[in-house]
């Protein structure tokens, strides 16, 4: 349980470092990101998730 914790902690700082550093460009990303087609924001995620997948199988095994 703490493994996830410190992974969801790292996620959050991670996530909320561009806002932080760069609020007017996020939006701008942001507005850009909704209007890609859904077929692209998921295959996108599915990449993602796979990388996160294969780095979390390296650093374990």
């Amino acid at each position: 349980m703490n493994d996830f914790l410190t992974a969801l902690g790292l996620v959050l700082v991670l996530e909320g470092v561009p806002y932080f550093l760069s609020p007017n460009k996020m939006r701008m990303w942001v507005i850009q990101v909704a209007k890609l087609p859904d077929e692209t924001l998921r295959k996108t995620g599915f990449i993602m998730m796979a990388i996160g997948l294969l780095v979390v199988y390296l650093v374990r095994s």
